[in-house]
């Protein structure tokens, strides 16, 4: 279903900073209640949520909390299903699941001796795929009841190999075939989709040499890169969507045309 705006509820994970506080105050503007989830930077997490405040503001008819923040390490699956266990009994529903949180270690894409370290492939799948897998595991049976909507924050390097290093395309296209086989499995009550941006310059996108920036930019028809608002609002739009499932919805500005 439709989000239903004070009522519903989003758990965003990863969400302090970069593509998760942006789509929380994508959500927070429409309305939306939102569960932040942030594994070490509570301070950040406070600070958040002090301006989805300002943009929702409350009402006297406000009988359960706008947002809550709940630390935990997603890597772990028992902090998983605590995680999505207290969001349930806190905030009374949950509506849909933003699975935001990923892992990468920087390497030279180029050299495969870079990217033959066994501890970043495992790390990789552990965040990029399994994490995702169990965080839906989780949240099924409070989805089916809300008939919701799961979105996995993927990456244009599962398209397209490239990127921060071998582990994490290999990783992230995974990470959209999972996507794709959990909407097959859980219609018609749950819809499960993916997006998949292109470099942004989060705090973790500038990690990036400026050359690579400046590459993704002249290659791109828009001769741009995609914004985190972009890719938020874009997040909020299909969780709305009745009608869409199992779709991987690529935010780069042009660059694959190129």
């Amino acid at each position: 279903m439709p989000l239903l705006g004070r009522d519903a509820v989003a758990l965003i994970t990863a969400s302090s900073a970069g593509l998760g506080a942006a789509t929380a105050k994508a959500f927070a503007a429409s309305g939306i209640r939102v569960i932040i989830n942030y594994n070490s930077s509570a301070d950040k997490a406070k600070a958040l949520v002090q301006e989805l405040e300002t943009l929702q503001p409350s009402s006297a008819q406000d009988s359960t909390p706008r947002f809550h923040i709940i630390q935990a390490d997603v890597s772990k699956r028992s902090e998983i299903i605590r995680l999505v266990e207290e969001s349930a009994a806190k905030m009374g529903r949950i509506d849909v699941v933003v699975s935001n949180h990923g892992w990468t270690r920087m390497r030279n894409f180029q050299n495969l001796d870079e990217n033959v370290e066994e501890s970043d492939w495992d790390t990789c799948f552990n965040f990029n795929v399994k994490s995702h897998l169990f965080l839906f595991h989780a949240a099924k049976p409070h989805l089916e009841k809300s008939e919701g909507s799961f979105l996995s924050t993927a990456s244009l390097a599962g398209i397209t190999p490239g990127g921060s290093s071998l582990a994490y395309s290999v990783t992230k296209a995974a990470q959209i075939h999972l996507v794709k086989g959990l909407a097959k499995t859980s219609g018609p009550k749950i819809r499960v989709n993916a997006v998949s941006p292109g470099l942004m310059l989060t705090e973790w996108g500038k990690n990036f040499p400026q050359s690579k920036i400046d590459n993704n930019i002249a290659n791109s028809v828009l001769k741009r890169l995609a914004s985190v608002e972009d890719v938020a609002n874009m997040i909020l739009c299909i969780s709305n969507s009745s009608s869409q499932t199992g779709t991987n919805t690529v935010i780069e500005a042009g660059r694959t045309l190129s």
